[in-house]
């Protein structure tokens, strides 16, 4: 069930069970995102700095 379909009834568990994983989610992605975003400003700054 989803909670656009009509038989979802928001009652405490998924409640907490939603708000759980959209919390999950969002660490998730902001992690990621913050993860790509260094990686872009590392490659374009370039500063010679080869650990290989």
């Amino acid at each position: 069930m989803f909670p656009f379909s009509f038989e979802w009834i928001w009652d405490m568990g998924h409640v907490v069970f939603m708000g759980g994983l959209w919390y999950a989610l969002t660490i998730i992605g902001l992690g990621m995102t913050y993860c790509i975003i260094k990686a872009a400003l590392d490659t374009l700054k370039g500063n010679g700095d080869h650990h290989h």
